[in-house]
């Protein structure tokens, strides 16, 4: 493992002319729950003969970022605990500022954005450390690191400030910032858009039962004591392959599987081929279900929707199982999809039922389930062009647990790339074996 060394870590500050939010900014119900598991960490890497010098792309991220933060004053705010009312919310103040550390390291660019294979080590370190088991914390902290051919750019950002397309979406600005244009967003920090039953007082009872011990958040070692074991890696599903796919769910339901009223979405198929292909590497009985878990966007399904750019984490879960036969037979993809699909409906008949994503009935088996993470929606490459391209690779860093599955859309912009975590190399094998398998 190449080290990584750091050169320097100094704070952009919001602008003096940022309107700073009067008062703290409450989490909602669905944002309480990420104050135990509160790391949200992506790294984005670019390559290229054309790069501009390395103090000259921390100058532009540097004047960027604050530019940026005229309108995402609360990502340079801390998070804390409001002790007379019992929330948790983001503070705001004219001395905020978002951590920006700059770096270098050994490792070859090349490499590690075109091994299937993750080096996790390397790519852990170069997103920035943020300790959030003790409130306050930081919201938001960056880092570029220098390679040998190019830069990496690390984000660690608080879940219950910012889910994926929150993230996505700032990253956007910023890059958009960076290339000397007008972001065309205006993001939306107003937790009062967010209209839940109970309000604040439900956001308190979270806050009361999962994290008693506020202002401390830390969870026991062992929740997490697999994520350093894991082995990780990626593939890539063209536009091609999706179809091909799509076609052959259907054929099967035409020939007499589960019906579905359309050709799945392309989540919908990617995320049966995955949840296929991890029932078939594991050892599980055929009499097993077989879980899976994902989480749906729902700014555009609460009553009155939320703005498109709402900054926060809104986030309902989806919860499907079916037994290890099904998944082992020739019908599997199009179980899979029916699922996937039916579940995605009911979330669209009441999308608030699923907010507390640690509440199940019944409570599925941990280690019979496959967890999704990210969305084949989310156009990382596309929107986090700097000015100098669209990174060469992306990649979510912290998957903590056997049988994680995250997605993106691919390079291209036209496909989806799927990353996957799990424990055993043999188990990594068979997976690929079936994903390649189940392409042809």
């Amino acid at each position: 493992m190449s080290p990584v060394r750091i050169i320097d870590a100094s704070y952009v500050g919001v602008p003096e002319t940022a309107a700073t939010p009067p008062g703290p900014i409450r989490f909602t119900a669905m944002e309480a729950l990420w104050v135990v598991f509160p790391v949200l960490q992506h790294v984005l890497l670019y390559e290229g003969d054309d790069m501009p010098p390395f103090n000259a792309i921390i100058e532009s991220l540097r004047s960027s970022l604050a530019a940026t933060l005229e309108s995402f004053v609360p990502l340079a705010g801390k998070l804390v605990h409001l002790e007379e009312t019992g929330d948790v919310g983001i503070s705001c103040s004219a001395s905020d500022g978002v951590r920006f550390v700059v770096a270098e390291c050994d490792a070859d660019i090349g490499r590690l954005a075109g091994d299937e294979e993750h080096d996790l080590r390397v790519l852990e370190a170069l997103v920035p450390e943020v300790d959030m088991s003790q409130l306050p914390t930081a919201v938001l902290a960056v880092q570029a690191t220098r390679l040998v051919g190019g830069v990496a750019l690390g984000v660690t950002v608080h879940h219950g400030a910012a889910d994926g397309r929150a993230l996505w979406t700032f990253v956007e600005a910023w890059a958009t910032a960076c290339r000397g244009e007008t972001p065309a967003a205006t993001p939306c920090f107003d937790r009062s858009l967010v209209k839940m039953p109970g309000g604040d007082d439900l956001a308190r009872s979270v806050l009361r039962k999962f994290a008693p011990n506020l202002p401390s958040v830390a969870l026991a070692s062992s929740v997490f004591e697999d994520r350093k074991r894991l082995i990780r890696r990626t593939f890539t599903l063209d536009e091609g392959d999706i179809q091909r796919l799509k076609q052959h769910i259907v054929h099967l339901n035409e020939s007499g599987g589960t019906p579905l009223p359309r050709p799945p979405s392309a989540f919908a198929t990617v995320v049966a081929l995955a949840w296929t292909c991890f029932a078939r590497c594991k050892s599980f009985s055929l009499e097993d279900d077989v879980w899976l878990f994902f989480f749906a966007d729902i700014r555009e399904r609460l009553d009155p929707p939320v703005a498109a750019g709402y900054i926060g984490s809104c986030l309902t879960k989806c919860l499907a199982r079916l037994p290890a036969r099904e998944l082992h037979g020739e019908r599997a993809l199009a179980a899979a999809a029916a699922a996937v699909q039916g579940e995605i409906n009911k979330m669209k008949e009441d999308p608030i039922a699923g907010w507390n994503f640690f509440s199940f009935d019944p409570m599925p088996s941990i280690d019979r389930l496959m967890n999704i993470s990210g969305s084949s929606g989310f156009s990382a490459y596309q929107i986090a062009d700097f000015g100098w391209g669209k990174p060469r690779r992306t990649e979510p860093i912290r998957m903590n647990s056997d049988g994680q599955v995250a997605l993106m859309g691919s390079r291209d912009g036209r496909g989806v790339q799927v990353s996957v975590a799990l424990l055993q190399a043999a188990q990594m094998d068979e997976f690929k074996s079936n994903f390649l398998a189940l392409l042809e």
